[in-house]
């Protein structure tokens, strides 16, 4: 039995991106299960849009991003239910100059206080990173529950 040979990404990124973009995501994803949604919605750009196939439509920029997601919070902030994405398996691609593509794994826990935690969602995203004013901005989120058709 052969194996294939492996061939590098040519548009790898560097360790030292790879870790700042990983900051990125543990402090993004930080802000939304904390209920900071402006920290959350800030790491969008103001045009960004927010694809996934739990939701019909795209949601178009940061200011309905930030609604729909100021009404998950506080949906879960009611029902007493703690959200955690742990976001996993980061590869990162050199798309144009300061564009990157980021493709991620998030498993999505729940917790009821006082309950046992579960698997809520396993999900797989695709974001495409714009680096600005030397932050890193969400151009474009696009998101699939795996328990959903990919519509």
């Amino acid at each position: 039995m052969t194996q294939a040979s492996h061939k590098p990404d040519e548009s790898a990124v560097s360790a030292a991106l790879f870790a700042e973009i990983q900051q990125f995501y543990g402090r993004h994803m930080r802000a939304m299960d904390e209920c900071r949604v402006e920290d959350w919605t800030g790491d969008f750009m103001h045009d960004a849009v927010f694809a996934t196939n739990a939701r019909p439509e795209p949601q178009h920029g940061r200011a309905e991003i930030a609604q729909n997601a100021e009404a998950a919070a506080r949906q879960l902030q009611e029902k007493g239910i703690l959200r955690r994405h742990c976001v996993t398996t980061l590869e990162l691609q050199q798309a144009t100059g300061l564009t990157l593509l980021a493709k991620t794994y998030a498993l999505i826990t729940k917790t009821v206080v006082g309950a046992r935690s579960e698997l809520e969602f396993v999900c797989t995203c695709e974001d495409v990173l714009v680096q600005h004013e030397g932050r890193w901005f969400i151009r474009h989120r696009q998101v699939y529950r795996d328990d959903l058709p990919k519509v």
